[in-house]
């Protein structure tokens, strides 16, 4: 199991995401990876355009039912002004290298009066699993988590530079992890080079030792979605 099969907040993100976030008219999502979120998310009736950076994404996203699939870049995105009810960044803003010109283009397509969804990570977010990098000689190894300064502290500020009715609701969910396996498989899906088995040793004591005093595996989570106007 991954780690975060391990949420205090039984609904699990999608749940708790679709208790917030109406998927009407036309609705795009910028980023939309492999499209999970629309095996999770209602959408009945919606028109969805879904959007990505890579090929391969892009080949997994024409496997959504009905949606329509266009490769390109967040900050030129290759749709007329005032053409979608709802814009949809989950969980991507934070890999840009100009998250500003992403929302100046996510203001642009939509009309007057449409929402726009993103969610975030704060600085803190799974701090304990970032720790393990220094502690075990890597200290850039989850640096992927967030790559500039769009977060959860600073995101709604930003928002609302471009939109209006801005609102940041904290997702109430940390992790409580029972064993060192799912923090290792989780640790190895994100690095680029394998961890040693001297890092896996190391990365299992630590989080052994964790377990021992406590119980569990403490793993804080900080995400938000914010929610605007246009």
């Amino acid at each position: 199991m991954g780690v975060h099969a391990f949420g205090t907040d039984p609904r699990g993100w999608f749940a708790w995401l679709a208790e917030r976030v109406v998927a009407q008219g036309d609705v795009l999502e910028v980023g939309a990876g492999t499209g999970k979120l629309w095996a999770e998310l209602p959408h009945e009736g919606a028109r969805l355009t879904l959007t990505d950076f890579s090929p391969a994404m892009c080949e997994e996203l024409r496997k959504v039912p009905g949606a329509e699939v266009r490769q390109c870049d967040a900050t030129e995105l290759p749709f007329g002004d005032g053409t979608f009810d709802v814009v949809i960044a989950n969980h991507m803003l934070y890999h840009l290298d100009d998250p500003t010109a992403a929302l100046r283009e996510f203001a642009r397509v939509l009309r007057n009066g449409g929402r726009l969804v993103a969610a975030v990570n704060g600085r803190d977010h799974m701090q304990e699993l970032r720790d393990l990098g220094p502690a075990i000689g890597r200290p850039a190894m989850l640096r992927g988590l967030t790559m500039n300064d769009f977060t959860a502290e600073t995101g709604g500020e930003i928002v609302g530079g471009y939109f209006a009715e801005v609102r940041v609701e904290r997702y109430p969910c940390n992790l409580v992890i029972p064993s060192p396996e799912p923090v290792l498989d989780y640790l190895g899906s994100l690095t680029e080079e394998p961890l040693t088995a001297e890092e896996e040793s190391a990365v299992r004591e630590l989080v052994q030792a964790k377990i021992d005093a406590d119980g569990h595996f403490f793993v804080r989570k900080h995400t938000v979605l914010i929610t605007a106007t246009h």
